[in-house]
């Protein structure tokens, strides 16, 4: 497994180099996951500690999990806790799922757009209904069954998912709504 340890603007020795591999190593061989790289990050907000944990696993999907803490090892440690509770929490998913899909999770190319958030006053007119674009990334869509839409964005811990369903044209959302439900959105279901 590739490992990609680095820091925001703060210096990570060997020695938190070294406890990462080791811990989130003993984290995933626990699970029996299969993971092909993983990507951790520390940086520092105020007085604490932050550390953003990525492992892209051989299924492809991904889970994510970050902590903050007032030491850099301590971050590190609540962040390993987080990734290992979301993987026990879909241990026997992850690994039904895996049995049953022979490929890899299919990923296609889109485009991501970060728009302006709009500085006017609630009372005044906008000038324009055109939001201003200020940052556009490369993002991948995956081919992922519902369930496993459901799945990547609790893993995730994102609000919502788009991806494409299996066996479907168009694409598929998956968010979690304020009642705490899950709703899903299907255009080909569309009347």
């Amino acid at each position: 497994m590739r490992y990609q340890i680095s820091g925001k603007q703060i210096d990570i020795g060997e020695s938190l180099q070294t406890h990462v591999k080791t811990e989130l190593g003993a984290v995933l061989d626990k699970y029996g996951q299969r993971p092909t790289d993983a990507n951790v990050v520390f940086s520092k907000s105020g007085a604490e500690y932050v550390c953003e944990a990525v492992v892209h696993l051989s299924s492809g999907l991904n889970a994510q999990a970050s902590a903050k803490a007032h030491e850099i090892y301590a971050a590190f440690d609540a962040c390993a806790e987080k990734m290992d509770k979301q993987l026990r929490r879909y241990k026997r998913r992850l690994k039904d799922h895996h049995k049953e899909r022979t490929e890899p999770v299919e990923l296609f190319g889109a485009s991501q757009y970060i728009l302006a958030a709009s500085e006017h006053d609630e009372d005044q007119e906008p000038e324009t209904l055109q939001p201003m674009i200020i940052a556009e990334m490369e993002t991948k869509i995956p081919t992922l069954t519902v369930g496993e839409a459901v799945m990547q964005m609790e893993l995730a811990g994102a609000p919502v998912l788009v991806f494409h369903k299996e066996g479907k044209n168009g694409v598929n959302v998956v968010y979690r709504r304020a009642d705490g439900n899950i709703g899903w959105v299907d255009p080909d279901n569309a009347k």
